[in-house]
């Protein structure tokens, strides 16, 4: 017999407790308060013979993008083909999915979670999931079209709706929708406050047009919602680094580093990634992080054995490396991402493409800054600029790239390449004291400062 959850999407389970359990689980996987493994459990409890609570289990720990995680995601997997109770159709594909991801075939899995969603556009795990590797696969598109194409036929009073309207609006934003994203990520703060990827649009859209002071002040106002027991409270301390970067308050950025970036409360790999991502802006910017990225690696402590897992993060462990000073450890870390990526038994993995295409030859270029090669920084990383959506991460994460071409530029003889990043920088929003500073470095004359 089929049941349904509550917003009448197809499920398995004749236990009313083990599908509130899982609904419960998947408010904490849209929204980010808490992990949702307990209640995963408590659904296991239940209804023992239900597979979907073991595929979220396995999806869940391979969203965390940690290859250490890999076997235990594998194993709940592996518990969700062997139940007894007879699948739906929609759970068998998002086993087909979980398992898609397990052999790295991230677009497969996003187009299994397509033909779901068109059958069942209420089906909000195939949302946050389709979501999530979309975003890690920098498919821009599909970050606006998929909750675009499911919104309408979602009820208003749903409860996880303002969590898809979060999606939404981070999606306008990566497709330069700046003032629809901004009203969407609103309107679902309006309904519900705690919807941290809703507040995280926002925060977007405001450092994609310059806006810093709006920026820093919409984090404050909201924080509430997002700094304390929120998983996604990290990534959105950076984006208030962010903010002061773009001020260029320094010590400002330093000291949110230390306090909400550094030590406890970095946790899991993405979490780290956000550190290394600021400490190597500042030390763009002149300041001494050596100490402090000594202080990440050795809590991280990198296995050269999940080196290439993702490119993403691995190009964040060189960065960590580099700001440590530690050039033969990246230079290693280098070789060994390459190993994997380029071995013939598993060239198929998506994340692989984007390793050849993208995430190598931009580890090739910041190896090249830290050898003081700024000419041959700016040839390996202008090249690959390019191709970066395909890297994964959003346009803010990713334009780091800039900033490490910025400072290359300004280091060697492609003062006239500084100049037209500028130029385009200029274009797409005013002028902030961030961009000011890299004026004065690249020499743009006084006139374009004004």
């Amino acid at each position: 017999m089929v049941f349904t959850d509550c917003r009448g999407v197809p499920c398995s389970s004749a236990s009313a407790s083990a599908r509130d359990a899982a609904e419960r689980a998947l408010w904490r996987m849209m929204s980010f308060y808490e992990p949702p493994l307990d209640d995963l459990d408590r659904a296991t409890a239940h209804d023992p013979g239900w597979a979907l609570p073991h595929l979220m289990k396995a999806g869940y720990l391979l969203s965390l993008t940690e290859a250490a995680l890999v076997p235990e995601a594998a194993a709940h997997l592996a518990l969700a083909r062997q139940a007894a109770t007879p699948q739906t159709d929609r759970e068998q594909a998002h086993l087909q999915a979980v398992d898609l991801l397990m052999q790295g075939r991230w677009m497969q899995a996003c187009r299994v979670w397509d033909g779901l969603l068109i059958d069942h556009p209420r089906d909000a795990l195939a949302l946050q999931w389709a979501h999530l590797w979309d975003f890690y696969r920098g498919d821009a598109a599909q970050l606006r079209a998929r909750p675009a194409r499911a919104l309408p036929e979602w009820d208003a009073d749903d409860p996880l709706r303002p969590c898809v309207l979060g999606l939404y609006a981070f999606g306008l934003e990566e497709c330069h929708e700046y003032a629809a994203a901004e009203e969407n990520g609103r309107q679902a703060l309006q309904t519900d406050p705690r919807v941290p990827w809703a507040i995280h649009a926002v925060a977007h859209v405001m450092d994609m047009q310059g806006r810093f002071d709006d920026g820093a002040a919409w984090l404050r106002q909201q924080q509430p919602h997002w700094a304390e027991g929120n998983g996604f409270a990290g990534h959105l301390w950076w984006h208030k680094g962010l903010f002061r970067l773009e001020a260029m308050d320094l010590p400002g950025a330093l000291r949110l580093l230390d306090t909400h970036l550094s030590g406890e409360a970095l946790q899991i790999t993405l979490q780290r990634v956000d550190a290394a991502s600021l400490l190597w802006r500042l030390h763009l910017l002149g300041v001494d992080v050596t100490e402090r990225c000594e202080a990440l690696l050795a809590a991280w402590s990198p296995d050269p054995v999940t080196a290439g897992h993702y490119a993403f993060n691995d190009l964040h462990t060189v960065l960590a490396m580099l700001g440590a000073g530690q050039l033969t450890a990246a230079d290693t870390w280098l070789a060994q991402c390459a190993g994997r990526v380029l071995a013939a038994e598993d060239a198929a993995r998506d994340n692989h493409g984007m390793a050849r295409e993208v995430g190598l030859p931009l580890m090739r270029g910041l190896l090249a800054l830290a050898r003081h090669d700024a000419d041959g920084a700016v040839s390996a990383l202008y090249a690959a600029r390019g191709l970066a959506p395909r890297f994964g991460g959003s346009h803010a994460q990713r334009d780091l790239i800039d900033q490490t071409l910025l400072a290359a530029c300004a280091q060697g003889s492609h003062k006239s390449l500084g100049r037209a990043l500028l130029n385009e920088r200029l274009m797409a929003k005013p002028a902030t004291p961030l961009t000011r500073h890299w004026m004065s470095r690249i020499g743009l004359p006084e006139a374009a400062r004004a």
